[in-house]
């Protein structure tokens, strides 16, 4: 029973050096992304992940015409493009008024045409499925390096300004009067999530990077109604989710990228059917509820 489980859970993972790399890689995105993902949330902001993902397409694909599958390269051209388009959706909405959520999609949209068509021009469909899927199986020693140091600085930062985004993200005004510019902190957030989506693109591709930073902060809400505790359990999800899908990609030969992101998936349709919070199954004990005091009351 026990060599059963260990070829079912730990071998595929230890006995092969491509396996070990894309456990780790998996494991320090999984301990960086949900937390932004949870802020994103509770800022309303759920959908800027995804359109922040395809921000740093132009980047990725310009770095890539380049210098090839260089990963500074494309890594370097990725942060550059999210950073431009989050800035130019921001100066766009305060000097015209435009709602920055509408800025940020029509800019979403154009550098997702833009990036598409530079891979399209400079290489082959392989590239490009490459580029907009990743394969987290490819990890090499430069890239693990990448992600882990993204993983180490998006911790890092977020434990010492952890006070500050949950100031911004409840009550910018506060924060204001307390001496501290919120556009600060909301590009300090901002820049820690092109950072981690740029660091995603190589694992799980531009297009499902945000999958692992949304869908278990997204899951996590039905669990736990404190700050901490959404954190908590979206980075649990988000590592069950990673090892998972690797073991799933492993044993039936599935691709890595979306087996993560579908395993997550998952994981977020089941709590929203038994989840502790605002599922159908705690609606249905709260309807219930009512009836049984009331009769016992009788």
């Amino acid at each position: 029973m026990i060599d059963t489980l260990q070829a079912l859970l730990v071998s595929p993972l230890t006995d092969y050096g491509f396996m070990k790399r894309a456990l780790v890689a998996g494991l320090a995105l999984s301990l960086a992304a949900p937390p932004l993902g949870v802020f994103l949330m509770l800022r309303g902001m759920s959908l800027l992940g995804d359109a922040m993902a395809h921000a740093i397409l132009p980047g990725v694909a310009l770095g890539f015409l380049l210098a090839g599958f260089s990963l500074p390269a494309m890594s370097l051209g990725g942060i550059l493009s999210g950073l431009l388009v989050a800035g130019l959706a921001g100066s766009v909405s305060q000097l015209t008024g435009h709602r920055e959520d509408a800025a940020m999609a029509s800019f979403y949209l154009i550098s997702l045409a833009a990036g598409v068509m530079l891979v399209s021009l400079g290489g082959s469909s392989v590239d490009l499925t490459h580029v907009l899927f990743g394969s987290i199986l490819a990890v090499n020693t430069t890239a693990l390096w990448l992600i882990a140091g993204v993983a180490s600085v998006t911790v890092l930062v977020m434990a010492v300004a952890f006070r500050a985004l949950v100031v911004e993200c409840l009550d910018p005004l506060f924060l204001r009067g307390q001496g501290v510019h919120s556009g600060l902190i909301q590009g300090l957030f901002l820049g820690l999530v092109v950072l981690n989506l740029t660091a995603g693109f190589q694992t799980l591709g531009t297009l499902m990077a945000v999958g692992l930073m949304m869908l278990p902060a997204t899951a996590a809400r039905f669990w736990s109604k404190r700050l901490e505790g959404l954190m908590a359990v979206a980075v649990v999800i988000a590592l069950f989710a990673s090892t998972g899908g690797l073991l799933l990609s492993y044993h039936l030969g599935l691709p890595s990228g979306p087996s993560i992101i579908l395993l997550a998936g998952g994981v977020y349709l089941l709590s929203t059917l038994l989840g502790r919070y605002h599922s159908l199954l705690a609606r249905v004990r709260r309807r219930a509820t009512p009836l049984d005091t009331a009769d016992e009351s009788a």
